[in-house]
């Protein structure tokens, strides 16, 4: 810090003449006039005294957070090819041709062969239709009980699976003769078709070389 110059004496006169009136009305600063004087060093003088100030300081504390992560999972879906069902028709019908020759039996006009002739050929049909159906199809009887036999149908029977013949009047339980057992598939297994378009065509045609 560079200290300031010393007044000239013409202005030092004038700072006697003012302080002695502000002394005079002033009693604070006569008694720091009167300190001045018994020696006691100026404000400006006195080297500042350091000040240490201790703010409290908030610790920053790192914190991690583990967030779950869900995790992802593929999954496969089988995608199944639902086979229509005129296909299905057409694959059986193209079965009982190849086993049992079915769709020539009944295209062929049997008015002109004898009984004797028929009945052969109907051995031969029913011996492939058999085959076919053991194969393919798991088939088991409506009802249990012996054809003949009388039987009760109680309210609420499974109309989809029992017709009722005769003289059908008024509401369930009936009461009735057994003709016939009727039957029902209870499981199907065909072949895989790869060539669905394939299907239609149910018996080739022979070409002899």
């Amino acid at each position: 810090m560079t200290s300031q110059t010393p007044p000239s004496f013409l202005s030092r006169i004038a700072i006697a003449i003012g302080s002695f009136f502000a002394i005079l009305g002033n009693g604070r600063l006569a008694a720091d006039v009167t300190r001045v004087r018994a020696g006691e060093a100026f404000a400006a003088d006195v080297a500042p005294k350091e000040v240490r100030v201790e703010v409290p300081v908030e610790k920053i504390v790192e914190v991690r957070v583990e967030v779950p992560v869900e995790k992802i999972v593929e999954k496969t879906v089988e995608k199944r090819v639902e086979v229509p069902t005129h296909t299905a028709a057409l694959q059986l019908l193209g079965l009982l041709q190849r086993e049992a020759r079915f769709v020539d039996f009944l295209q062929e006009d049997v008015a002109p062969y004898t009984d004797a002739e028929i009945g052969a050929a109907t051995r031969v049909v029913h011996e492939g239709c058999r085959k076919v159906l053991g194969e393919h199809f798991a088939i088991s009887p409506v009802r249990t009980e012996a054809e003949g036999s009388r039987i009760t149908l109680p309210a609420g029977f499974d109309a989809a699976a029992v017709r009722l013949t005769g003289n059908v009047v008024g509401q369930a339980p009936f009461t009735g003769t057994l003709n016939h057992r009727g039957w029902q598939v209870t499981q199907v297994n065909l072949p895989q078709l790869t060539d669905m378009q394939a299907a239609q065509v149910i018996a080739q045609a022979e070409v002899e070389l």
